[in-house]
């Protein structure tokens, strides 16, 4: 037992050590910088003093309006995002294992290149597909009769949203088609000899035993969507869209640090937004927990007698 003790010791303390210096020290930083701000004494021809705040700078951050908003913000971009991504990755992944796929590997690959692309990159490329006059997109689908500007307040949301997607679409498929492959085969020619058609099976029996992929993908989608950040701020440089620079929470939290030099106020936004992460992601596996358990507890229908059927003789 002590052998064992040891081993568990020797191998779990490099990764609470990166744990400390990665996550927890950064974190009780923060939440300590969020106690204090910066003023100037004097009429403003003195230095300026750390002076201790309390809880000023959660309050400034909860009474600005542009902050509230940004959690709208993320809130639509949630309930726009994240079943389009559940969606599509599950459907891809399904259909690349149905036994009408070709070509698996090939479409693998492809499906999951864009996710090889750095976030700045891929959000470059598709502002240059916004782009008016420079995309060959909105020209074709202007020729169409189709007009639609993706700097718009209305169509802001809906070309983050895409781009996110693209990002992210083949990196969950593969995820799921992992999952997939996974389900004992024996379990798919039981349900195909019982004369359960493709549809049927995808729906009753390869999307019920991949829950807990769905549930995982879920949970790391919203705490990455809580994150939004990078492909808004591409789309606030010099575009003209309806991006503004406290678009979503840690736009705020970036605006206020290095464009008004408030870090203190940066810091408890950033505190702010972590909080409502971790309150979510408790959420999250608090009721695919209570699914788990009411399935697991679930009793087996009772099976009905057999009874022998007694022959017709003539």
């Amino acid at each position: 037992m002590k052998a064992r003790t040891r081993a568990a010791t020797i191998l779990l303390t490099p990764f609470f050590l990166l744990f400390t210096a990665v996550m927890v020290v950064p974190i009780g930083y923060a939440v300590w910088l969020s106690l204090f701000t910066e003023k100037q004494s004097g009429l403003g021809f003195g230095g300026t003093e750390t002076v201790f705040t309390g809880l000023d700078n959660y309050t400034a951050a909860l009474g600005d309006r542009a902050f509230r908003e940004g959690f709208g913000v993320l809130l639509g971009y949630c309930l726009l995002y994240i079943p389009l991504l559940l969606a599509g990755a599950l459907g891809l992944a399904l259909l690349l294992d149905s036994a009408l796929a070709r070509a698996r590997r090939f479409f693998q690959l492809a499906l999951f290149l864009p996710h090889a692309v750095p976030g700045i990159i891929a959000a470059l490329i598709w502002v240059y597909l916004y782009t008016p006059q420079l995309s060959p997109v909105v020209q074709a689908m202007e020729a169409g009769g189709i007009g639609f500007d993706f700097f718009s307040p209305e169509g802001a949301l809906p070309s983050v949203v895409n781009i996110a997607l693209w990002e992210w679409l083949g990196y969950n498929m593969v995820i799921f088609y992992a999952a997939l492959q996974a389900i004992d085969r024996s379990v798919l020619e039981a349900a195909t000899v019982d004369g359960a058609g493709a549809w049927r099976i995808a729906f009753s029996v390869k999307i019920p035993l991949v829950k807990a992929s769905l549930a995982m993908v879920g949970l790391f989608t919203i705490i990455g969507s809580l994150q939004l950040f990078t492909e808004p701020l591409i789309l606030n440089k010099g575009t003209g869209s309806a991006v503004t620079s406290t678009w979503t929470p840690n736009m705020y939290a970036y605006t206020a640090a290095f464009d008004r030099n408030d870090y203190g106020l940066a810091a408890a936004a950033s505190v702010l937004l972590a909080l409502t992460a971790a309150l979510l992601s408790f959420g999250v596996t608090r009721l695919t927990g209570r699914r788990k358990a009411g399935t697991a507890r679930k009793p087996a229908p009772a099976r009905k007698p057999v009874t022998a059927r007694k022959e017709r003789t003539a």
